[in-house]
């Protein structure tokens, strides 16, 4: 049997797996149950989807490959995201639940006004539509080289049936449909991890133990880097990106709040929280493991390594010499992962559209809000696959790097709405804060540029703080206290 078959296949039966759920969790749904799924989520299965949720194609394809050029580096801002985790938990949940919001921008409004409500959702908007396509994009370009390429099928039908088939089984659930095919991903990601291993280190003639002691002592697995503090691997940079960029892509996004705020109340969505903040590292670590097995089978079969480092997965698992399984298992982890995340980006996207930018659910009764909330869904769908093609022709850094690039320049002032909200309790200018949303991260990239050119500096995600930074400062550059003359 072609490989091009067994992937077929595979989608084939994952996709009908996901519409088996999708048809269960979503009978007798409503605006509510879509929106919320009415806040009856039990904190466990919350957890488990919300380790799925944190990784998407991206990581699967990109970590594993990490290894080749950063090592085991990506812990570093792993320890970031638990001490970020429990900022959230803290924090963050108990406001949001205190309130009662459907979208967590909503708390903009109460604390700014109608033009920062905008300014939020709007940021959420862009960032969340590019980091999902720039995620999804590594997947498409994988089924492309497996699937359709071998077909003669273009990139462009590739990304107009996947974008189609999450579609169709996100439009009615919403969140509570999320909740459950993000809790079939996690059990499909860390079964395909694992087994991945197996089969390959098998394939090498490893044993537990010479596959502990090799990896051990392969120069590529070094993990904490203090020597130069003006490298991008520096661990104090990584750590501390990790828990401003843990509460800004995951505290301070729709996407990721909308599961926690699905919870039964404040308390279990805090035990959720911490628990798949923890669990987090684990997972991150056996993908990095699995990075690990895959550069010893290189360097047995004297294979040289391919110019993009996520292209490592995809070539191990077509290699004649590893069992079909694994190609298998690389495809279940895949579309496990690819089909979750788009599917809940774009569940969150429509929620932050429908409410906090066309204000539907306070406009709409159920009927006209359900019909709003579809057509959103639908030109989600549209933009998304439209991102993913153009993403498609200009990409040229590995995926994992890209969409956390994207995040310092996008969550930066959305972390810094929150932080001047919640610990600056002066009024604002309102009209004047999407000017400060603006400049803060043009002002971010003069400032990375002017680092590294005049003192060598590589910045790194450290970059998300100094666009929070700015925008603090213009808010407070714009508050009631500097009244304009008139």
């Amino acid at each position: 049997m072609s490989h091009t078959i067994i992937v077929v296949i595979t989608i084939v039966a994952y996709f009908l797996l996901l519409m088996a759920i999708s048809y269960f969790t979503s009978r007798g749904s409503d605006n509510n149950s879509f929106f919320t799924g009415n806040r009856r989520a039990p904190w466990p299965i919350v957890a488990f989807a919300m380790l799925g949720a944190a990784i998407s194609g991206v990581t699967f394809i990109s970590v594993p490959g990490m290894v080749a050029t950063k090592g085991y580096a990506y812990l570093q801002m792993v320890l970031g995201f638990i001490v970020g985790y429990f900022v959230i938990a803290f924090v963050l949940v108990p406001l949001f639940y205190k309130k009662n919001l459907i979208s967590i921008y909503g708390y903009l409004a109460d604390r700014f006004g109608p033009n920062t409500h905008l300014a939020g959702a709007w940021f959420f908007f862009v960032s969340k539509m590019l980091g999902a396509a720039v995620r999804f994009f590594v997947v498409c370009a994988v089924l492309q080289l497996l699937v359709f390429a071998p077909l003669n099928i273009p990139f462009v039908f590739n990304v107009i049936v996947t974008i189609a088939l999450i579609w169709l089984y996100t439009v009615q659930g919403g969140v509570k449909t999320v909740i459950w095919t993000d809790t079939l991903k996690s059990f499909c990601l860390i079964m395909s991890v694992v087994l991945c291993i197996y089969f390959v280190a098998a394939n090498l003639g490893y044993g537990f133990a010479d596959l502990a002691g090799a990896i051990k002592e392969h120069p590529n697995t070094r993990m904490f880097f203090f020597d130069d503090p003006k490298d991008a691997s520096y661990f104090w940079k990584q750590f501390i990106a990790g828990v401003f960029m843990a509460i800004a892509m995951n505290g301070l996004d729709q996407d990721i709040m909308q599961r926690s705020l699905a919870c039964k109340g404040s308390a279990e969505s805090q035990k959720n929280l911490i628990v798949s903040g923890i669990l987090q590292f684990f997972v991150i670590a056996l993908f990095l493991l699995l990075g690990s097995v895959f550069l010893l089978f290189f360097e047995s079969h004297n294979m040289e390594l391919p110019a993009k480092s996520d292209e490592i997965f995809g070539m191990v698992a077509q290699h004649g010499d590893v069992p079909v399984v694994v190609l298998i298992l690389f495809v279940l982890g895949l579309i496990s992962a690819a089909y979750s995340a788009a599917g809940s980006a774009l569940t969150s996207l429509t929620t932050s559209f429908t409410v906090d930018i066309l204000h539907a659910h306070e406009k709409q009764d159920e009927k006209r809000l359900a019909r709003t909330r579809k057509i959103t869904h639908l030109a989600m769908s549209t933009l998304m696959g439209l991102v993913i093609i153009v993403f498609y022709y200009i990409s040229n850094q590995d995926a994992i790097s890209a969409v956390y690039t994207l995040a310092s320049y996008t969550y930066g002032p959305i972390l810094g709405l929150f932080v001047y909200g919640m610990f600056w309790k002066k009024p604002v200018h309102d009209r004047l804060v999407p000017v400060v949303c603006i400049v803060a991260p043009a002002l971010s990239w003069l400032i990375q540029w002017a680092l590294l050119r005049y003192t060598g500096y590589q910045t790194s995600f450290e970059l998300l703080l100094i666009n929070a930074f700015l925008t603090v400062a213009g808010l407070m550059l714009i508050s009631k206290k500097w009244q304009p003359i008139a």
